[in-house]
């Protein structure tokens, strides 16, 4: 699961980072399952979380009340590997969880788009969810082609950023930018859980479908 490592956006008085939700309630579904999970970053080190995301405890979901009380999981967040160090071919999956913070540093890592262009042609599952598909925009597929072109996909589409009022401080709209690179964009309804499989291309509109995000992440896994 590699995240976000902005804190601002467009400028310091704009706090922003990983939504905390979306990290933790496909984390436990992975680790429920099974699986071994390492969490990175961009830049590696502490994660930032948008403070927006964060509530007082027995005011969050449940999956975000969980993480805080997980030591371990905690540790593991403040103290992330860079996702340059990330050695992809001992991983069935990448994961990339939204935030506003993703639409800052995700389609500005070269180490991370050729980390996803690695995973996609080695057969591997690559899934992001509400603006985690920003950390897509620059991906070829093996015949050098945008790894969205002409597959089925979502993210936080441009209406849901027009109602939380952000749509002047993103460098770009996501699902503009999915479109444009010849992506076959879908939505549900504004905040709606909606997520997608294109074969090992798993996507999900909003906060709302992160549990179902991982949940097609798992059913792509035990196909392969």
């Amino acid at each position: 699961m590699i995240t976000t490592s902005a804190a601002t956006l467009r400028g310091p008085d704009k706090p922003t980072g990983l939504w905390f939700e979306e990290l933790a309630s496909p984390y436990y579904a992975f680790v429920e399952a099974g699986a071994s999970v390492t969490l990175a970053s961009i830049a590696g080190g502490p994660v930032p979380i948008d403070p927006r995301s964060v509530k007082p405890k027995g005011e969050n979901e449940a999956s975000v009340d969980r993480f805080l009380d997980d030591a371990a999981a905690s540790c593991a967040l403040a103290a992330t590997p860079a996702v340059a160090g990330i050695d992809v071919t001992a991983y069935d999956a990448v994961f990339l969880p939204g935030g506003h913070g993703t639409m800052v540093d995700l389609p500005e890592s070269a180490e991370l788009a050729a980390l996803l262009g690695t995973a996609w042609a080695e057969g591997k599952v690559v899934a992001a969810v509400c603006h985690g598909p920003a950390g897509l925009v620059n991906v070829k597929d093996q015949a050098g082609a945008p790894l969205v072109k002409g597959r089925r996909v979502t993210g936080f589409s441009d209406s849901e950023e027009r109602a939380v009022g952000l749509d002047a401080s993103v460098p770009f709209l996501l699902e503009t930018r999915l479109r444009e690179l010849g992506g076959l964009y879908d939505s549900a309804a504004d905040f709606h859980p909606f997520a997608v499989a294109d074969g090992r291309l798993v996507t999900g509109q909003n906060p709302a479908s992160s549990a179902l995000t991982a949940k097609l992440v798992l059913e792509a896994l035990a196909g392969r």
